[in-house]
């Protein structure tokens, strides 16, 4: 894999999940009560769809590292394990949601019924994705491999990110917003990692047009 064509997958795969993402999250907040099954199943579907694109974002930039400063590597596959573990962590709790709505005959809102979910989308998902975004940070920070801008504002993102790992301790009311389930611990911080994602993959792929430039720009910024 050259260099060019990890820019451009990165940033492709990095595009692709926040598309997903950004048409997921609304549909959380469609229905006040129990959502209907294609509510919760369309939903879960599209999230699906992209962590698997989030999969291979996280591969194309251990690669895009790789060729870019060997000697960060580690970095890299610190910053590709946390992505991974985290998608794995939420494919599961995403079938725990469906496996609830498919199995009932009537609508249930398994953001509450399913407790399983609880801390596997809260707590446990923020502190994997402070650890992936703060990794992010420093790989930018030390390689120049994007804009210092992707850096910074990856490491904003992680520190929110822990700042909602004690929402474990603050009840199960979606309604709230620190709370184990909440829509600031859920919902909101899937919201800034799409459009972190977003940027982050455009300013990938739009390097990859321009790779022998893009150090000597970066000094500028």
């Amino acid at each position: 894999m050259t260099e060019t064509f990890a820019r451009r997958l990165t940033g492709v795969a990095g595009i692709a999940a926040a598309a997903a993402f950004i048409v997921e999250v609304p549909l959380y907040f469609v229905y006040s009560g129990p959502p209907p099954d294609a509510n919760v199943l369309s939903r879960l579907l599209i999230g699906i769809v992209a962590l698997v694109c989030l999969v291979v974002f996280v591969t194309a930039l251990r690669e895009l590292v790789k060729r870019v400063s060997p000697a960060y590597e580690w970095a890299g596959s610190v910053a590709f394990a946390a992505g991974l573990v985290y998608a794995t962590v939420t494919l599961v709790s995403s079938g725990l949601e469906a496996g609830a709505v498919i199995a009932v005959d009537h609508p249930v809102d398994p953001t509450i019924t399913v407790s399983g979910t609880y801390i596997l989308y809260g707590s446990i998902s923020r502190l994997l994705l402070a650890l992936f975004l703060a990794t992010v940070g420093f790989l930018v920070s030390r390689t120049e491999l994007l804009p210092r801008w992707t850096g910074r504002s990856a490491y904003v993102l992680a520190g929110v990110n822990l700042a909602f790992v004690p929402s474990l301790f603050f009840g199960n009311v979606p309604a709230h917003f620190y709370a184990a389930n909440g829509w600031g611990t859920t919902a909101l911080m899937g919201a800034f990692l799409s459009y972190w994602l977003l940027a982050f993959g455009i300013s990938a792929y739009r390097s990859g047009t321009r790779p022998a430039l893009v150090r000597s720009a970066v000094t500028e910024l």
